[in-house]
């Protein structure tokens, strides 16, 4: 029975940990969202360490829009001096009352949130993440944003609970030679 007690306490208190844990970061998305201009080729400018992507470099995220109102997704980068290309899809479960939670699958009908939390007004520099704290992602339209740019979404970040101190910074440095 005393090897018990600590487990059922644990098992009391662990949901309250993660509802707390959930209720410091805003993973909200942006009130305006248009599929149609968040279209085309992203540049990954930083990102949280996570297993699918680790090691890559001069990353880039592509959206297509589909016949049938999904979109093709093909992320692509350099790992190692090889030449990657990851190929999914995405959709808009809520087109008319959130059309910026958007939900991607690289794997047969296993799907992910992938929240747009973030759009400049011109569509150039996006913050995105998930239903957890764990993923976080700046994109932009061009290989290298400038520094303030930048810090306003790191600003944005931090004001949503994210640590941003965990974020890896892109090597974009093959996609600038080329956008010159």
């Amino acid at each position: 029975m005393k090897r018990l007690f600590p487990l059922v306490l644990a098992a009391m208190l662990f949901p309250g940990l993660i509802k707390a844990q959930n209720d410091s970061f805003d993973n909200s998305t942006t009130d305006d969202f248009e599929l149609s201009r968040f279209l085309g080729t992203w540049y990954e400018i930083a990102r949280f360490d996570h297993s699918f992507e680790r090691g890559m470099q001069n990353v880039t995220a592509e959206y297509l829009l589909r016949d049938d109102g999904k979109v093709d997704v093909l992320n692509s980068g350099w790992k190692d001096g090889k030449y990657k290309v990851a190929e999914g899809k995405a959709k808009q479960p809520d087109p008319l009352d959130d059309p910026a939670a958007l939900k991607v699958s690289f794997f047969l009908f296993f799907y992910s949130d992938y929240n747009v939390m973030m759009l400049d007004d011109d569509y150039q520099v996006a913050l995105v993440g998930s239903k957890g704290p764990d993923y976080l992602w700046i994109l932009s339209r061009d290989p290298s944003p400038s520094d303030k740019v930048i810090g306003t979404v790191i600003e944005e970040a931090d004001r949503r609970g994210y640590d941003t101190s965990k974020l890896i910074w892109v090597d974009q440095s093959m996609n600038e030679a080329v956008s010159l």
